[in-house]
């Protein structure tokens, strides 16, 4: 199992827009909490420009599928994206 960071660079008016579609992402990265495979998840502010999402899986392809479904991605909420591995050395791993 590895730690990955998955990056969403976030539109301008990224919070007033969302709100149609934030019911079915936060039900996809649900499902994946619930598996163990989410961590942690949610908008960085001041400005709230990125948001990180921390997945801890065999392979990355598990991210990218959920990137395929993700609303805020099909809807044009996310600028870019991007997944990097992430090599923990302090904490649970």
């Amino acid at each position: 199992m590895k730690y990955y960071i998955l990056k969403y660079y976030l539109a301008d008016n990224y919070l007033e827009r969302r709100s149609n579609f934030r019911e079915e992402h936060l039900r996809l990265a649900d499902e994946l909490q619930q598996k163990g495979k989410l961590l942690l998840g949610g908008a960085l502010t001041d400005p709230t420009d990125e948001a990180l999402l921390v997945f801890y899986v065999n392979d990355k392809y598990v991210i990218e599928d959920f990137v395929s479904k993700d609303p805020y991605i099909k809807n044009g909420f996310i600028l870019k994206w991007e997944i990097r591995e992430w090599n923990v050395v302090i904490g649970k791993n």
